[in-house]
């Protein structure tokens, strides 16, 4: 694979995406448990393990939206801007806020609830043990900090999306991002009525402007000189293992966004006759037949599937 190069030498991230869906999916009708002994053999075998996970995966860790915990810990909010807009903390995202205190006193707690309390979950902390001890690199879109949480060295994470943990100018002027951490903890401290004092809107140093949060949204979202590194060892680490045994193990990637992972996975299984891959998703886990038994697709409950594969491991 040869990567080209943008401003100070760095890789181009459009080389990393690819529109190609396969023509040939399929549902396998293999039993649950060959299908995990299939797995657990294919990553056994491997000398090199790449992860690419999307939402489904802290979905089904357990980081939820909706629901109960939507409506505890939002329920001003939802009392305050309306049900029919506040159905849950991805929707609630996108509402027009009337006010820079009003958007900040929504963000500010959604980071908090999702970026910075939650511990390390189990899901993330079994796969972590299943290939610790195996050459890997984590590619994935969530913005929820999980894989640096179970010990994943930072410098093999690729994380495309962002961080909840930090902001950005709004309108990009520059490109470098702000850890949020202590400012988001006192503005939710300072929060009332679902507003923090104007006082604590963040401006941007260098234009003066409004700041937004690291998330890839539209055409400002910021790739700072850490994205880019990453995107870098990122690239390093598809060349340096290209010849090796890959497994790829993607997980709750549906076809919402497939060009950064679903699509360029099948297209490394495609092209490369040592790569296998392991496909988790609830709904999803269709595969391309033509790779045989270089592919598993394991629908249902992933983190039932991940403890059934860390525990053969």
């Amino acid at each position: 694979m040869i990567f080209k190069k943008i401003k100070k030498a760095h890789v181009d991230w459009r080389d990393f995406l690819c529109g190609t869906p396969a023509n040939d999916y399929i549902f396998q009708k293999d039993d649950y448990e060959d299908q995990i002994r299939n797995a657990v053999n294919l990553i056994k075998d491997a000398d090199t393990v790449i992860i690419g996970a999307g939402a489904g995966a802290s979905t089904a860790a357990g980081l939820e939206y909706g629901g109960k915990k939507f409506r505890e810990n939002f329920h001003e909010f939802i009392m305050k801007y309306g049900g029919h807009y506040m159905t849950d903390m991805y929707a609630a995202g996108f509402y027009p806020f009337p006010s820079e205190e009003a958007k900040w006193g929504y963000w500010s707690k959604h980071a908090l609830i999702n970026r910075f309390d939650p511990p390390a979950l189990p899901l993330y902390k079994e796969l972590y043990d299943i290939v610790k001890d195996k050459e890997y690199f984590v590619l994935t879109t969530n913005v929820d900090h999980q894989f640096y949480k179970a010990g994943f060295a930072e410098k093999r994470i690729f994380a495309t999306q962002g961080d909840y943990g930090k902001i950005q100018c709004q309108r990009g002027c520059h490109p470098k991002t702000y850890d949020a951490k202590e400012l988001f903890q006192k503005m939710d401290a300072a929060r009332k009525d679902c507003l923090i004092p104007s006082e604590l809107v963040p401006k941007c140093p260098v234009c003066g402007g409004n700041m937004a949060m690291n998330l890839r949204c539209d055409n400002y979202f910021v790739e700072d000189e850490a994205w880019h590194e990453a995107a870098d060892r990122y690239a390093d680490f598809l060349e340096q293992h290209q010849s090796e045994k890959v497994v790829l193990i993607e997980l709750g990637v549906g076809f919402n966004t497939p060009i950064i992972i679903r699509f360029p996975f099948e297209k490394m299984v495609r092209e490369n006759a040592s790569y296998s891959l392991i496909r988790l998703n609830k709904d999803e886990a269709v595969v391309p037949e033509s790779f045989g038994k270089r592919a598993v697709g394991i629908g249902g409950d992933m983190t039932h599937a991940i403890t059934d594969i860390w525990r053969l491991s």
